[in-house]
C-alpha cells in the first residue's frame, strides 16, 4: 500500500470511527431522556432492573452465538467491580433525572474525565503534571460554576449528579485496568450483569407492574443501553482514541435539544457556560495525554535504536 492509499485509508477509518462516537453519544442522551421519562412513573431500581435485563440479554445473545469462550471472563473480580460501578451510576442518575433538570445533570457528567485524570494519580501510578493539574481545576471551575448559582432547595440534591460523575470515572478506571486481559465480548457480556442482580435483588421492595407503554420504553431503555455499548466499542476499534474520544462531549449538544424539545427546559447560562468550561478542560487533559503517550513513545524508539 502506497503512502497516499494509507493516508486515504486513515482519513477514512477516522470519519468512520466519528460518526460511531457520534451516533454513540446521540444514544447514550437517548437513553438518559428515556429513563427520565420512566422515573417520573416507575420505581428507580425497577427501570434500572429492566435497563440491564434487556441489556444482559442481547448482550448473552451476540457473544453465545460469536463465540460461547467468550462468556467466561478471565478476571471475573474486576468484571463484576467494573459492573457494580455501573449500576450504582445507573441508580444515582435515575434519582438525578427525577428531581433536576436534564441538561443540569448531562453537564454535570461530562466532568468524569477531569476526575479520571485525578483518581489516575492513586489509582493508576500516573503522574499529573501543572498542565493537566490546570486543566483538572478548570473543570471543577466548570461544575461550580452551574452548581453555584443552583436553589437552596436542590443543593443536596446535586451531590447526586457528581457522585454519578465519580462512579463513572471509576467505571472507565477499572475499564483500562482489563484492557489486555478478557476480550471486548466478555466486557461487553459482563457489562450489565451486576445490575440485573442487584437491581433485582430489590425488587421486591418497590414495584409498579407497567403498562404497555412502560414496557415497551424499558425494553427500549435496556436496547438503548447495549446499542450505546456496541457502537462505542465500534468507534474505538475502527480509529484511534485522539481521533473519536473529543467527540464525545457532543453528548452536551444533545442535551440541550433533549431538553428543549422533549422537556421544555432551557438550559440556564449558567449551565451552559459551565458545561463549555469542563468541556474545554476534558479535551485539554486529554490532548496533553496523547502528548505524553507519543512522547513516552518516541523516547522507547530511541531506547530501542
Amino acid at each position: 500500500m502506497t503512502a497516499t492509499e494509507k493516508a486515504l485509508a486513515a482519513s477514512s477509518s477516522g470519519r468512520a470511527g466519528i460518526a460511531w462516537m457520534l451516533l454513540t453519544t446521540l444514544l447514550f442522551v437517548t437513553q438518559d431522556a428515556t429513563l427520565r421519562v420512566l422515573v417520573q412513573t416507575y420505581p428507580f431500581a425497577e427501570v434500572a432492573w429492566a435497563r440491564f435485563a434487556v441489556h444482559l440479554a442481547i448482550a448473552f445473545v451476540v457473544v453465545a452465538v460469536n463465540s460461547p469462550s467468550h462468556l467466561i471472563a478471565k478476571r471475573p473480580g474486576m468484571q463484576i467491580l467494573r459492573s457494580t460501578l455501573l449500576a450504582v451510576l445507573t441508580l444515582l442518575a435515575a434519582v438525578s433525572y427525577k428531581i433536576l433538570p436534564f441538561v443540569d445533570v448531562a453537564a454535570i457528567a461530562n466532568v468524569a474525565p477531569v476526575l479520571v485524570a485525578v483518581l489516575s494519580v492513586p489509582l493508576l501510578k500516573e503522574k499529573v503534571g501543572w498542565r493537566r493539574s490546570l486543566g483538572v481545576l478548570g473543570g471543577f471551575i466548570g461544575a461550580m460554576i452551574i452548581i453555584g448559582p443552583a436553589s437552596l432547595v436542590f443543593q443536596w440534591a446535586i451531590l447526586l449528579p457528581l457522585a454519578a460523575a465519580l462512579c463513572n470515572a471509576l467505571y472507565q478506571i477499572v475499564t483500562r485496568l482489563l484492557r489486555g486481559g478478557d476480550s471486548t465480548l466478555t466486557t461487553f457480556f459482563y457489562t450489565s450483569m451486576a445490575g440485573t442482580v442487584l437491581c433485582g435483588l430489590l425488587l421486591p421492595f418497590g414495584w409498579t407492574t407497567p403498562d404497555l407503554t412502560g414496557a415497551a420504553l424499558m425494553i427500549m431503555l435496556g436496547a438503548l443501553g447495549a446499542c450505546s455499548h456496541y457502537c462505542l466499542i465500534r468507534a474505538y476499534s475502527v480509529a484511534d482514541a485522539a481521533t473519536v474520544a473529543p467527540f464525545g462531549y457532543t453528548t452536551l449538544i444533545w442535551a440541550v435539544l433533549y431538553g428543549l424539545l422533549v422537556f421544555g427546559e432551557p438550559p440556564s447560562v449558567s449551565t451552559l457556560a459551565g458545561g463549555l468550561v469542563i468541556v474545554a478542560a476534558g479535551i485539554y487533559i486529554f490532548h496533553r495525554e496523547q502528548v505524553r503517550a507519543r512522547e513516552a513513545a518516541a523516547k522507547e524508539a530511541v531506547k530501542g535504536g
